[in-house]
């Protein structure tokens, strides 16, 4: 009810405030004269009076201590108040002064004076406090409030509780909070208690509250999970805080504090990498990403925008994508130095022109087509941009000088069984043994590359390839899949129960693109500790939970069979690779076979002259060849399982 009650205007607000200046100015003149009222001091008093409103009219207006929300006082209010106190007192001493030295006599003592300021000071900020307290005392008795409790009693928490109690629009109140800290056990937080975290598996048990706010950055995963299961089981809604760099103005909002997702629950330690050397390397760097709209792409360009990068070019053909990133950065980071380019990587002509346009220090190449049963649909448009398209930007990157081309493979590409994975390790195979011939210079080329043995010779570009698994909420995976069907009411859809998939968050899987693209020196896979793989009707079923439903109950899951060229499961190497680890615990280089570019350069021609005619039953032969290991899986190409291309010569 309380929340309904109007705003009051802020003319009434200032009258009040003059108000109580003039009873503070009433007090502290009897104070000064021991309370002994005489003709004279009547007379001062009058005097004073008029001084004083018409000094804090002034004051007050050039202020605006009336502009606050009562009900709302924070601390910079009392700043404010305090701030024209002050001034009202000096203008009052500046009067007294002006009056002495033309012969007149002082209209109020100096004793008054601070008399006065103390007491005025305390008048003002007293019945703000009173009104906030009495509307969240109000709004605590309200019916059916629901009780909170967070985890965490530090910064974060405070904010936390404040963004609760400065919405009068949720009737929520926060009843205590948890700590792992015995430090803070037992001490209160503006009023409110704060309990050992050891207590809190038998609150929940007891359903002492509603709802459970993580409001810490440091609680250890296993733990977090094991809080979320029990108050899943008990019917507790459990909230996240977002990331402090995300808040508005250092202030945490209510709509901030979202459900807590699967993200939040991935049994991963977060990932730290090396910013200075990052920062260092790209300093002041032209930075080209190509499938800039995409979730991969679109990430590197957040996280490169937090450097002092001299310019960042995001190239990508989603017209749509590019501009609301284009918009984004632009409410974050203003008019910085970023350039949207369309253009779509198949396209020889467009790319060139853009590296002659903004000569990149830097590529990161994260255009291409992923998903599965789409490119086993069309091979011959998987081929032409995650394999045709790479050789253009790589060809590219060698002819404009760039410094590090930084390619983003998949764990697919690992003894593959679709068109998709074998399109991405094809392309592996054309980065990695340009790079080793780069460093021989003893390329023959068939396609336009023939600057390399003339004599204006560019730098040598270091090509890298980094390879992970799935990463969660990506465009078109099965996090945001399962979002959509369980906000539909089901079914979830599995494809097997037994499917799993390696996973790890977008911002850390960009995050080891950059630690890796800069410790690499050329020639390198890296393979990205991705942690365990997870049961995707595991996955389901907890995603389920944490919208409050019950699986196979509330919302059903159903299996619909492996999809053409699904595996069970994925592998970041084959049976004939192993590791050599790095001096980061996360990222490991893949010892991978060795190809000869002259004789993959000609296979790789032999493979897009196929494309080009669109011919997908000659185009998978042809990359069979290439890829021994490609073995389709569940799809009507394992009849070309045993065949190999042929020895041909296109001249393209």
């Amino acid at each position: 009810m309380f929340s309904k009650i109007e705003i009051v205007p802020r003319w009434l607000i200032f009258l009040i405030d003059i108000g109580l200046t003039v009873f503070a100015l009433l007090l502290a003149i009897l104070l000064s004269h021991n309370l002994h009222i005489e003709a004279i001091i009547l007379l001062a008093l009058y005097q004073s009076t008029i001084a004083v409103v018409v000094i804090n009219t002034i004051v007050f207006a050039s202020f605006k201590t009336y502009a606050g929300i009562v009900r709302y006082t924070s601390s910079q209010d009392s700043f404010r108040i305090l701030s024209s106190v002050l001034a009202s007192s000096f203008l009052l001493f500046v009067l007294n002064t002006f009056l002495i030295s033309f012969g007149g006599t002082s209209i109020i003592s100096m004793v008054s004076i601070i008399i006065y300021s103390l007491i005025s000071f305390l008048f003002l900020i007293t019945y703000r406090i009173i009104v906030k307290y009495f509307f969240m005392y109000a709004k605590n008795m309200s019916l059916h409030k629901v009780s909170i409790i967070i985890y965490g009693a530090g910064d974060a928490g405070l904010a936390t509780k404040r963004a609760f109690n400065n919405d009068s629009k949720l009737n929520k109140s926060i009843c205590a909070f948890v700590d792992d800290d015995p430090r803070k056990w037992g001490k209160t937080i503006e009023g409110t208690k704060i309990m050992d975290a050891a207590k809190l598996e038998r609150l929940i048990a007891s359903h002492k509250f509603d709802e459970l706010v993580f409001a810490s950055y440091t609680i250890p995963i296993a733990r977090k999970n094991e809080i979320v299961d029990l108050c899943l089981e008990n019917h507790i809604k459990v909230l996240n805080i977002p990331a402090a760099d995300v808040w508005t103005n250092g202030v945490v909002k209510t709509a901030q504090i979202q459900n807590i997702n699967i993200a939040d629950l991935l049994d991963r330690q977060q990932i730290q990498i090396n910013i200075a050397s990052i920062k260092e390397e790209l300093k002041g760097k032209t930075i080209l990403i190509t499938g800039a709209a995409g979730s991969i792409g679109s990430e590197i360009v957040r996280q490169l925008m937090k450097f002092e990068i001299g310019l960042t070019i995001m190239c990508d053909q989603n017209e749509t994508g590019l501009h609301d990133l284009t918009l984004e950065l632009e409410e974050r980071y203003g008019q910085q130095n970023f350039q949207a380019v369309i253009g779509d990587v198949k396209d020889k002509q467009r790319m060139e022109h853009m590296f002659q346009t903004f000569n990149p220090d830097y590529v990161y190449h994260a255009a291409a087509y992923k998903h599965v049963p789409m490119m086993e649909d069309n091979p011959a448009e998987a081929v032409k941009t995650n394999v045709s398209g790479t050789k253009t930007i790589a060809d590219l990157s060698v002819k404009y000088g760039v410094k590090k081309f930084v390619m983003i493979s998949t764990d697919k590409a690992v003894n593959p069984t679709n068109i998709m994975g074998a399109s991405k390790r094809i392309a592996e195979i054309y980065v990695q043994s340009l790079n080793n011939s780069l460093n021989k210079r003893d390329m023959v080329f068939h396609n336009g590359l023939s600057f390399l043995n003339s004599g204006d010779v560019k730098p040598i570009t270091k090509f890298i390839t980094t390879r992970f698994g799935n990463v969660l909420g990506s465009n078109g995976s099965v996090i945001p899949r399962f979002k959509h069907q369980i906000a539909q009411g089901g079914p979830v859809t599995v494809t097997h129960p037994d499917i799993t998939r390696y996973f790890m968050t977008i911002p850390e899987a960009c995050r080891l693109v950059l630690e890796a693209g800069c410790m690499g020196k050329g020639g390198e896979i890296f393979i990205f500790d991705m942690g365990k793989s997870v049961k995707i009707v595991d996955l389901a079923k907890r995603m389920i939970h944490l919208a409050g439903l019950i699986p196979d109950k509330d919302i059903k899951i159903v299996y619909s069979g492996l999809r053409p060229g699904e595996k069970l499961y994925e592998e970041l190497l084959n049976d004939n690779e192993n590791t050599i680890a790095t001096h980061h615990e996360k990222i490991m280089i893949g010892k991978v076979r060795v190809y000869v570019f002259n004789e993959i350069e000609k296979q790789i021609h032999n493979l897009l002259a196929e494309a080009a005619i669109n011919d997908n039953q000659k185009v998978v032969v042809q990359m069979k060849t290439i890829v021994p290991e490609f073995l389709s899986k569940n799809s009507k190409f394992e009849k070309y399982d045993a065949i190999k291309a042929p020895a041909r010569d296109y001249n393209i």
